[in-house]
């Protein structure tokens, strides 16, 4: 199968909250947060008002600041790098993921494959723990299932979460 991917600074900034959130620093964020509001709660009248407040500045930091920042980072890395402004042509087939664009191209056999996983809005394919192509789902379009039943095919269980 062949498809054209043109990445947006949303589609990175999914990628990157997905990289985030499901690991252990988006979850302690989250946790820190709860757990400041719970104290500034907690200690509400006891303390000084300025403490109070604090605590609640301190809570909505721990949740806004990792967000923005991700958005921000996705901006500009869409920004600094003419490979992911371009239009990507992916071929995928039995031996794996080729990459192109503009007379270059890049192979990731099967075997060299990290994990494949599908969110609600991306395909993410991984080469490793950190990195990965992002296909955007809209773009990938009826041509998700193909993919999905060939990565499933592909890939040892464990490394697909394809649906």
């Amino acid at each position: 199968m062949e498809f054209e991917i043109k990445l947006t600074d949303k589609d990175m900034y999914r990628f990157n909250m997905y990289q985030m959130y499901s690991g252990f620093h988006g979850w302690l964020s989250v946790i820190l947060a709860v757990f400041v509001f719970v104290v500034g709660g907690v200690t509400y009248g006891e303390v000084e008002t300025s403490r109070t407040v604090l605590y609640v500045v301190f809570g909505i930091l721990f949740l806004i600041y990792p967000p923005l920042s991700l958005w921000l980072a996705a901006k500009r890395a869409l920004a600094a790098s003419a490979v992911l402004q371009g239009t990507l042509h992916y071929l995928v087939d039995e031996k794996g993921f080729t990459v192109s664009q503009n007379g270059e191209s890049a192979k990731l056999p099967w075997e060299s494959i990290y994990k494949m996983v599908a969110t609600k809005s991306n395909v993410l394919v991984y080469s490793n723990r950190r990195n990965a192509y992002v296909i955007p789902r809209a773009q990938l379009g009826e041509q998700y299932g193909d993919l999905a039943k060939l990565a499933n095919d592909k890939l040892a269980k464990y490394r697909v979460k394809m649906k």
